[in-house]
């Protein structure tokens, strides 16, 4: 048996080992870290999770429901979490525990509560500093009494080893200082309130965060469009975050939440007397964000008198306080977004060509959500999460056939719409039982997605309706492709291979297909 054992230990450990020296993307390499993992010491579910302030950030996990990557456990609120965050060592929870578990109705292929279950976990150090934490959890009882911790003890010694790999890797094009200030930077911004981060693992995802990083680490303005509820202001705050001028501040203006008499003013504020009401000097936006970044929302709604003088600023750097014939110099970058087409605006004369141009040196589109495939699952993750923690419930979780109306939505909303129904879900979930439940599981019925219409049967076809319309026979055809891939592989529980074969495809050709069509 000792035999046995040492030989799976060396089977597993020796690939985790020549992985090491290769340069794979991170996904691949923690996949492949988990699945060893579950190799060593079988079981239903394991997942890592980093250590960011005191949130645990899901990165790769399996057995666990897709929702679980767009997750952020708050430390505090999950005692489990904490007892593993405690101890240096390995620990196993006993099947009685009265510890609510953070996975409760997240397992995949179980509906029930996790009451009854084993549960490991242990810590990761790289250089002596917690980092995060590998879990286990099977669905037995007893499955891990048998276990030397010092296994799992030796194993967290080579998984630190191979986040280590990964983090290096990362440093050749990401500043991990930087990073880390810019959270403090964030923070005390926000009044100590997490960072906001861009959620998602689709092409188009990464795509769009490739972009970021190049065009963050320079002085260029841009021009971030997309449709309403995309999150642009997002993007925004990750350009300033990657840009040099990051440690000074993010100054923002909703150019279409102010009247036009006083978008002047906020600019590039205004003198004592200047007009009625100005009873004192004060600085305007461009000021405020002097050294840093001004950030400007709706800059296509900006009056044609402003934008004159908008342009002035970006060329010179020089502006007047309204009421003021003095000069002030100003070192700002410029971001700026809209969801109209500026190009047609300026045909149609409601925009500056000069200042269309000036503004789009570097032009950065964001990706609506209905292109980016299962993202959205992990961002209604997030929202769960959220709502979770808010309603004072053990467990929220969205059901198969929920998962799947999601998918199938084109949300003309995007990822707010996509918010503001997980946040209405959860309320009328709640009121449909009177006794608040342990797990609070959402259906289909109180998503409420308007035209949405999950297929009754696994054999029932979509086909064509009238939310095809005006759409060009490849953009239909994607549709329905997306769709199709998307029900299979939850059908299959996200294993690509069966998914192929009922699809009667071969597993490489639907893994591009799927990431063409944004679904990887």
């Amino acid at each position: 048996m000792v035999d046995m054992t040492a030989n799976l230990q060396l089977s597993t450990f020796i690939p985790l080992v020549a992985d090491l020296a290769r340069d794979l993307p991170e996904q691949e390499r923690y996949r492949r870290l988990l699945l060893a993992l579950q190799q060593l010491l079988p079981c239903e579910a394991v997942a890592l999770l980093r250590l960011d302030d005191d949130y645990l950030v899901p990165l790769s996990v399996i057995g666990l429901s897709a929702d679980t990557l767009g997750r952020r456990f708050k430390v505090s609120e999950h005692p489990r979490l904490q007892a593993l965050l405690a101890s240096r060592e390995p620990t196993r929870f006993p099947a009685d525990s009265g510890l609510p578990d953070p996975y409760d109705g997240l397992v995949e292929g179980h509906q029930g509560h996790l009451e009854v279950h084993d549960c490991l976990g242990c810590p990761l150090y790289l250089q002596d500093q917690l980092w995060g934490l590998l879990t286990l959890d099977a669905l037995e009882p007893d499955r891990f009494g048998s276990i030397d911790l010092d296994t799992l003890g030796a194993f967290a010694s080579l998984a630190a080893a191979t986040v280590m790999a990964g983090e290096r890797i990362n440093l050749l094009t990401r500043r991990v200082e930087d990073e880390r200030h810019l959270a403090e930077v964030y923070k005390q911004a926000a009044g100590q309130q997490r960072p906001r981060e861009l959620i998602g693992q689709s092409a188009a995802h990464r795509t769009l965060i490739e972009e970021v990083a190049l065009v963050g680490d320079s002085e260029l303005t841009v021009l971030i469009s997309g449709e309403t509820g995309v999150g642009k202001e997002l993007v925004a705050e990750a350009i300033h975050a990657a840009s040099p001028r990051a440690r000074r501040p993010l100054i923002s203006l909703n150019c279409a939440a102010l009247p036009d008499s006083l978008v002047e003013s906020e600019l590039f504020g205004h003198v004592r007397g200047a007009f009625s009401g100005a009873v004192s000097e004060r600085s305007g936006k461009f000021e405020l964000a002097d050294g840093g970044t001004l950030f400007l929302d709706e800059v296509g709604e900006l009056p044609l008198a402003v934008q004159a003088k908008l342009l002035r600023v970006l060329q010179s750097g020089q502006l007047q306080r309204v009421g003021s014939d003095r000069d002030h110099r100003v070192d700002v970058r410029v971001l700026a977004a809209t969801n109209r087409d500026l190009a047609a605006e300026v045909r149609a004369g409601r925009f500056r060509a000069d200042l269309y141009h000036r503004l789009s040196v570097y032009p950065l589109r964001v990706p609506p959500l209905r292109e980016r495939g299962r993202d959205v699952l992990l961002l209604a993750g997030y929202f769960l999460e959220q709502n979770r923690a808010r309603m004072g419930l053990r467990s929220l979780r969205l059901s198969a056939a929920a998962q799947k109306a999601l998918l199938a939505y084109d949300w003309p909303g995007n990822v707010r719409e996509l918010e503001h129904l997980i946040g209405r879900a959860a309320l009328k979930a709640l009121s449909q039982h009177p006794e608040r439940p342990r797990i609070l599981t959402i259906e289909p019925d109180v998503l409420d997605l308007p035209g949405a219409e999950v297929p009754a049967t696994d054999s029932q076809v979509p086909v064509a309706s009238g939310d095809a319309m005006g759409l060009t026979l490849r953009e239909a055809v994607d549709r329905y492709q997306r769709q199709l891939i998307a029900e299979t592989l939850i059908r299959h529980q996200h294993k690509w291979s069966a998914a192929a074969q009922e699809l009667g495809l071969d597993r490489a050709n639907l893994s591009r297909l799927a990431r063409r069509l944004g679904l990887k």
